[in-house]
């Protein structure tokens, strides 16, 4: 199970990368060195970076709010999808048992 990092960890990485980028030959070196610092994975903070970029409109994509809403959204079809299958063997069970050619 991965470590979960709460949003101030998340957002001083980010800041960090970004405040430290110049210093570095590429991105992914800034990344790999505060990712060790920080004690993640450098992919982790490459992720939280692309995320972050997503969630201010920097680059295209699903942001974290939007993607929220759709688990909660899939969550609650698949409770409601269950709940159908429940009711259909429950209306056939009663239908069988109230039918007076099956006693």
């Amino acid at each position: 199970m991965p470590a979960k990092y709460d949003e101030a960890t998340k957002a001083k990485a980010i800041r960090l990368v970004a405040d430290h980028r110049e210093d570095y030959d590429s991105e992914w070196a800034a990344i790999t060195a505060v990712s060790a610092r920080l004690g993640m994975t450098a992919e982790t903070l490459r992720k939280w970076i692309r995320q972050a970029a997503v969630d201010t409109g920097q680059i295209e994509g699903v942001s974290t709010d939007a993607a929220r809403a759709i688990r909660e959204r899939d969550r609650k079809i698949a409770e409601l999808e269950q709940t159908i299958e429940i009711l259909k063997a429950a209306t056939s069970f009663f239908a069988r048992e109230s039918d007076p050619r099956h006693r």
